[in-house]
């Protein structure tokens, strides 16, 4: 069975999710943004959300970490909690 490890940044709006993706990207540290930003308790922890399986996430989200690229800051994403920038930090078919 497939499995992902991935870490997140959870926010209330897509602009606040583009201007962290903006700050990632020009080399700000993804868990630091992470503890500074993110309305989800995983922030604490920059972010990460440790090793799961398909089903274990809400849908939208499932669906980016089995199907995006690995390494790569993805998002924003939309689920029912906010909006939210995804990293995969690993995946195994």
């Amino acid at each position: 069975m497939a499995k992902a490890s991935a870490r997140h940044i959870l926010v209330p709006t897509e602009a606040d999710c583009n201007t962290l993706k903006t700050m990632i990207e020009g080399g700000e540290d993804f868990a630091e943004i992470a503890k500074i930003h993110s309305k989800c308790p995983s922030g604490k922890q920059g972010g990460g959300l440790g090793e799961f399986s398909p089903g274990q996430m809400v849908r939208e989200f499932d669906e980016v970490v089995f199907s995006g690229e690995v390494g790569k800051v993805l998002g924003p994403v939309k689920t029912q909690f906010g909006y939210h920038l995804i990293e995969i930090t690993k995946r195994t078919a």
